[in-house]
């Protein structure tokens, strides 16, 4: 998602005089739109179902690196043992 250096990055006076505006193009674009204050860069607008993936991606990247910490300290079991574990757990029979 690239962002365009003259569309994307708006000033919060123009943030609070063409919020409207702001929107729609962040809608129609899809792309992030930053806001700065004094000149340098202070927050990022994005769709709410963009930030959504988004979340979604970085919570599904920490399981992943926990697992991964896992694999490397040799805290591991083969499927059969698991399977054998969890359903003696649940009480699970054949």
């Amino acid at each position: 998602m690239a962002i365009s250096l003259t569309e994307d990055i708006k000033t919060v006076t123009d943030l609070k005089k063409h919020m409207r505006e702001v929107l729609d193009q962040l809608h129609r674009t899809g792309r992030p739109v930053i806001v700065t204050v004094n000149g340098k860069p202070d927050a990022v607008l994005l769709e709410a179902t963009v930030f959504e993936k988004k979340l979604k991606a970085l919570n599904l990247s920490r399981l992943l690196v926990e697992a991964e910490e896992d694999v490397r300290a040799g805290r591991t079991a083969s499927a059969r043992a698991f399977l054998k574990s969890f359903k003696h757990a649940k009480k699970i029979s054949r």
